[in-house]
């Protein structure tokens, strides 16, 4: 008997026991890699590859191709043996409990499966068969599903038998919400899902997976860049440990909390709109202690008991009710007092207001007629005055329309606002992912202070941007 009839006789098919020992000898090797020395196709091969990954007797890696590999025989057999063990003895154990009456505990965590230590994945190759595993975990779902569907992945479900176990799950009370990257083109195949499904927008991620329950993960690894293709060559992996669900479910929480709801994302497509919440900083630091000392308190407070005394209670009253009244009745240096940071605040309202017109503007292609259209718009709502040169780089200067109450602390900052306006305007067209570095920097001049924004092009013909 050899090592591939032995894997046949603890119960693995022909095709997993020969696919075990080819990969023992090897240090890695591709699915096509196995299939030609197997004599088979790749999806035979995947197929095997698959359900030995599941019950842990060969490892993949995630780079694309994704490679894999196992264990000496030895080892193999040896694992095998104890799963099957464990397994002969929970069955015996349970059989026992059954046959003498009592209730067998099903909720004991007694499954080297499932510990944390012994976290368990498979391998899934082709859209067709990663989308009747979605259909699985939402048919399979108890309380949570959540779908991370990047830019093109409703296209996917839509067109897959996972779009009707998806709106079956919501229909019959499991919790399903959608994080998804919207685009134009595909807000309209969202109006498929069941009404109660809740979906947000975000710009921070393009990935797709679902999460189920937080007991199993799909997570794709590669999904094919055509998004109306058919995706044989979409991988994806089925996750099955404690320790990444939860964390992967803590990630997709903090970017929740961070998304747009659909209804105010789509406006963006629909209306031609941005009209998505601006969520502002503040401040920083201790609120509590800024508050404490606003109102002149004491921020300590005595150890022990001591007998009460109605003069110095009302004294000490009228001490802070004082207080509050010159705050009630104070100016902008009331609120930093406070720890509200109010230049922080309207630069901030200034990025948005910028961004809402480059959004305006994104049709202009060229950048002068761009950075014309926004000098023209500048000038005409009166906010100061706007100049550019492209020596020794292009750049924008920005003088404002007030400069005399800059640096006056009972002032309102509105400089911040104004100049806020054309950093959001440039960040917007000119994102950092892109081909245009902007550098901004403060200066005097003869009128008061004002901002130089350069812009270098790299690996651009500059005689667009210096006519």
């Amino acid at each position: 008997m050899n090592w591939a009839e032995l894997f046949q006789d603890a119960g693995l098919s022909e095709r997993e026991a020969r696919s075990v020992v080819i990969l023992s000898t090897s240090k890695e090797l591709k699915a096509s890699e196995l299939a030609k020395k197997l004599g088979t196709n790749r999806l035979d091969a995947y197929n095997s590859l698959s359900r030995l990954t599941e019950i842990g007797l060969v490892s993949v890696t995630a780079d694309r191709p994704m490679r894999f590999s196992c264990s000496s025989l030895p080892v193999l057999f040896e694992r095998l043996i104890k799963d099957q063990r464990e397994r002969i003895d929970r069955t015996s154990q349970s059989f026992e409990k059954l046959m003498s009456g009592a209730k067998p505990d099903y909720d004991k965590d007694d499954d080297a499966s499932t510990s944390e230590t012994n976290a368990r994945f498979a391998v899934l190759k082709g859209r067709e068969h990663i989308h009747k595993k979605i259909a699985n975990f939402a048919d399979e779902a108890e309380e949570r599903l959540v779908l991370l569907l990047g830019r093109f992945g409703i296209l996917h479900l839509c067109r897959s038998s996972g779009l009707e176990e998806v709106n079956s799950a919501a229909k019959r009370g499991v919790v399903v919400t959608v994080l998804a990257q919207l685009d134009r083109r595909t807000t309209r195949f969202y109006d498929q899902l069941d009404d109660s499904i809740e979906i947000r927008h975000t710009d921070e991620i393009s990935s797709l997976g679902v999460l189920q329950d937080m007991n199993q993960v799909i997570q794709f690894l590669h999904v094919e860049e055509n998004p109306v293709g058919r995706g044989r060559d979409d991988a994806a992996l089925v996750i099955n440990s404690d320790v990444f669900n939860s964390s992967h479910s803590d990630f997709i929480s903090a970017i929740w909390n961070k998304a747009v709801d659909f209804d105010s994302a789509k406006k963006r497509f629909t209306e031609e709109r941005i009209v998505d919440p601006l969520r502002l900083t503040v401040g920083e630091g201790s609120f509590l202690d800024q508050f404490r000392d606003a109102l002149e308190v004491s921020t300590e407070l005595p150890e022990n008991d001591t007998p009460f005394n109605p003069k110095s209670f009302l004294a000490s009253t009228r001490g802070i009710n004082q207080a509050r009244a010159a705050l009630q009745d104070g100016t902008v240096q009331s609120l930093k007092q406070l720890g509200i940071d109010i230049n922080t605040m309207l630069r901030q309202v200034g990025q948005r207001i910028g961004e809402e017109l480059t959004f305006s503007l994104r049709k202009i292609e060229g950048h002068v007629e761009y950075l014309s259209e926004l000098m023209d718009w500048w000038e005409h709502a009166g906010l100061g005055e706007l100049d550019y040169d492209s020596d020794p780089f292009f750049h924008i200067i920005v003088k404002l329309a007030h400069p005399e109450s800059f640096g006056d602390p009972d002032s309102l900052p509105l400089w911040e606002l104004d100049d806020g306006i054309i950093e959001g305007a440039l960040m917007a067209r000119y994102p950092e992912t892109g081909n245009v570095r902007i550098r901004r920097e403060m200066f005097e001049d003869d009128v008061g202070p004002a901002w130089r924004y350069t812009l270098i092009f790299i690996d651009e013909d500059l005689d667009d941007v210096s006519d």
